[in-house]
């Protein structure tokens, strides 16, 4: 594979990631403003196979992307935007993991709810929202950062 595939295929990803991951953290927040059960209960199930779908192949395929590129450039993991991008990546999968056990968590409250007919969800839900809300902002914070960083590079000696 060439450098140049390689970058496409690396940027492209990390568009389906940050798109996908700003996209479902919108729809959630606001199915959860709405308070309608039902219709939060659906948001949930498709923002749990949206992560399935789509931000699980691409948060493995930035790394490797990445590494692989910098391999190609000769390029060691010790300059400064590398290992800072390395470090953002992986504080924002430190805040991902358990983002995504909570949505698994509240996509079946809220569908419990929802099959029995209630009107509300129980406090459990609703905590578990504010702490996914909470881990959200360092995650979309660092990813922001990390694309940055793809964008402003500086790789001595080479003109890319």
């Amino acid at each position: 594979m060439t450098y140049l595939t390689l970058k496409s295929l690396h940027i492209l990803s990390m568009v389906l990631l940050f798109g996908t991951g700003l996209g479902s953290a919108f729809y959630k927040w606001m199915a959860d403003r709405s308070g309608n059960v039902a219709h939060i209960a659906v948001t949930n199930q498709h923002v749990v196979l949206a992560d399935w779908i789509f931000t699980t192949p691409t948060v493995i395929f930035q790394p490797i992307s990445g590494l692989w590129m910098a391999h190609m450039l000769g390029l060691p993991l010790t300059v400064p935007w590398v290992a800072v991008s390395l470090f953002l990546f992986g504080l924002a999968g430190a805040c991902w993991l358990p983002v995504v056990w909570l949505q698994i968590r509240m996509h079946k409250i809220a569908a419990a709810a929802a099959a029995s007919g209630s009107l509300s969800l129980p406090d459990v839900y609703w905590r578990m929202a504010r702490w996914w809300f909470w881990l959200g902002g360092p995650a979309f914070a660092s990813m922001v950062m990390v694309v940055v960083l793809m964008v402003f590079k500086h790789i001595p000696g080479v003109g890319i």
